[in-house]
């Protein structure tokens, strides 16, 4: 990779924590594979100072940024431009710096569905189960839309929360992986308490859209190893996280037969995707698949 210098460009991460991202790892070295000036850095800000830390990266020059927890849905009032599809499912998880200021998309919907388009599924005889109903969870429900999961059920903690998250779906409409129109999204939320007496349905598709079970809290799981010993052989569960691999989530549930799916495919092709819109240039998928495989040892 080339030294920095001072035509160095900056492309960046912004969460709270961060310390866990593996962004750096599969961007830098598609980076040092296209033998460009540029370097991307995770940067900690946390929710207070994120107005400060968007101006800051303005100021300086910074030329996109990714976006993860707790600022996929704050940041929207402080962009200048989203995409439609990132207004429709409110949470931005991109942004980039335009002489009109910050403009934001959502590339974790395509992210999402990548791992599971390939699987021969009757997703409209599939019942989805969103753990979670923050920023990342947003995306989650349009993927699963777009895919045409049969029914689609959200659970969240706090019920003024979720009752919001509920609501500000109503008379959305998205389209689907197999049809040209939008349809209106459906989906039934539920308070977390629910979760062990919910009737846990064959042909499930079970996303944990929540921190729990990150790195460095490895022995959590949003489910008990108790409510997992109810789900189908035919299940899959799919974990956002990836970090550890596997999360202690994606353990229990293989126990009971689940196919695992976590989040470094998603990360990969969310970040792909981010890399053309800030660089104008095809990003080298397996450069940054192997890079991150190579970092965690695999």
């Amino acid at each position: 990779m080339p030294q920095i210098s001072g035509t160095t460009k900056l492309l960046g991460v912004i969460g709270n924590p961060i310390a866990h991202t593996f962004s750096p790892v599969m961007h830098n070295a598609a980076i040092a594979h296209l033998g460009w000036d540029y370097r991307y850095v995770a940067f900690a800000v946390t929710p207070a100072d994120l107005a400060a830390a968007l101006a800051g990266f303005a100021a300086i020059g910074v030329v996109g940024c990714s976006v993860t927890i707790p600022h996929k849905q704050a940041i929207i009032p402080l962009l200048a431009e989203i995409s439609p599809l990132a207004r429709a499912v409110g949470a931005v998880n991109t942004i980039w710096n335009t002489p009109t200021g910050w403009h934001g998309t959502n590339t974790d919907i395509p992210g999402f569905v990548a791992p599971l388009v390939g699987l021969e599924r009757d997703w409209g005889q599939t019942t989805a189960l969103v753990l979670g109903n923050g920023g990342a969870a947003r995306a989650v429900v349009a993927g699963c839309h777009q895919l045409g999961c049969g029914e689609i059920h959200v659970f969240g903690r706090t019920a003024p929360k979720l009752a919001e998250f509920g609501a500000s779906w109503q008379d959305l409409e998205l389209g689907t992986i197999d049809r040209d129109v939008s349809v209106p999204v459906r989906l039934q939320t539920h308070l977390w308490d629910e979760l062990p007496s919910f009737t846990l349905r064959d042909r499930l598709l079970l996303v944990n859209s929540t921190p729990i079970g990150m790195y460095p809290a490895v022995e959590d799981s949003p489910l008990s190893t108790e409510t997992l010993s109810k789900i189908g052989a035919d299940a899959i569960a799919y974990d956002l996280i990836y970090t550890p691999r596997p999360t202690k989530f994606l353990q229990l549930a293989t126990d009971n037969g689940a196919i695992a799916i976590d989040g470094l495919e998603m990360l990969i092709q969310q970040g792909a995707i981010a890399f053309k819109l800030w660089l104008q240039q095809p990003a080298p998928v397996e450069v940054m698949r192997q890079a991150l495989l190579q970092h965690l040892g695999d």
